[in-house]
């Protein structure tokens, strides 16, 4: 595994991450969230990335019991606030309200004293940028959070979030972008902006919700049991789902044997080749698939390879701006918790 800095900070993360968005508390049953958390410090990854919004909490209750015993400082915790946990008025945003009680029950469910990197999980128009950087700045006082950071913000957002940041002189440090080989909507401009103002960014979904493993058949139905078939990354790899797209995506076949790797592995070495990107956030529902994933930190590919990968997908891949994404642009709604039971 490599250990990068994140942005201009101190902290260093592992090159892959492991997230656990779809996985822990809705695929995943405890033991099998533990043994793919054991799968990924096996392999070296020591930044664990989820949010009080993932399977309305029960991701971080899953990742911190499988954490429970290991040496706190070994690790570095992630999680974010922002998108709505409950019915309430104050149950999502930016408030200081919410921040400061989101905190404070992701700090329970991870059962840990500190986050290393809380992250704004969108941003909110709704709420002075000054109550919201306020309330992080009193957080890392406390320390409660060691390090902030954002998701999904534009490069408007990130320049005033750093500067409200560096007048409270607390460590703004992260942006968390989705970022692939298809989805390339940061590199205009909040890629400059991370570069300008000394930001690490953390990327997910770098295989596109897998379809840059290929094993989306152009024309064909999606495998059972792959992600395209399950209520939370469906909407998502919608977006990938023409056969022009999936069939310049099975061209990277020989592309990725010719660096020596797999296509998971190709996808995830391709992200964590781009300036100001520290990590690349994987998913997985099994061990064997972080083993794989993670091995991709170790794969270099040289210019020839990298503009061999531009020329297969240049006509599919997604740049506008425009498309950061907004609040409601990736999770649906509240919906109360299944019943016990």
């Amino acid at each position: 595994m490599e250990y990068r800095q994140l942005g201009r900070s101190g902290l260093r993360v592992s090159a892959v991450a492991y997230g656990n968005w779809v996985t822990h508390g809705n695929q995943l049953d405890d033991d099998a969230a533990a043994a793919c958390v054991t799968a990924a410090l096996d392999a070296g990854i020591t930044t664990f990335d989820t949010a009080d919004r993932y399977a309305q909490g029960r991701a971080e209750e899953a990742l911190g019991k499988a954490l429970s015993g290991l040496r706190r400082s070994s690790v570095e915790l992630c999680t974010k606030v922002c998108l709505p946990v409950g019915p309430g008025a104050n149950d999502a945003g930016l408030s200081r309200k919410h921040i400061i009680e989101g905190c404070h029950a992701s700090l329970s469910r991870l059962g840990t004293d500190y986050i290393d990197l809380y992250q704004a999980h969108r941003y909110d128009d709704s709420v002075p940028l000054e109550e919201t950087m306020l309330a992080f700045a009193d957080l890392v006082r406390q320390g409660k959070v060691l390090y902030v950071g954002a998701s999904e913000w534009t490069a408007q957002q990130l320049r005033a979030g750093v500067r409200l940041a560096a007048e409270l002189h607390i460590p703004f440090i992260a942006n968390q972008p989705q970022y692939s080989m298809l989805w390339r909507v940061v590199e205009a401009e909040v890629s400059p902006a991370c570069a300008d103002l000394g930001l690490g960014q953390l990327a997910w979904a770098p295989l596109a919700m897998g379809v840059l493993t290929g094993r989306y058949e152009p024309g064909g139905r999606p495998p059972a049991g792959s992600r395209a078939t399950d209520g939370f990354g469906g909407p998502f790899i919608a977006r990938y789902s023409s056969d022009l797209l999936l069939s310049r995506v099975r061209q990277l076949r020989p592309i990725a044997e010719a660096a020596g790797c797999t296509m998971a592995q190709l996808a995830v070495a391709w992200v964590l080749r781009q300036p100001t990107v520290a990590g690349a956030i994987v998913g997985a529902s099994r061990p064997e698939q972080l083993a794989e994933t993670a091995k991709a930190a170790t794969v270099r590919l040289d210019d020839e390879l990298m503009a061999e990968i531009d020329a297969v997908l240049d006509e599919v891949v997604e740049r506008d701006p425009a498309k950061t994404a907004r609040p409601n642009d990736v999770m649906p709604a509240w919906r109360p918790p299944p019943p016990a039971g």
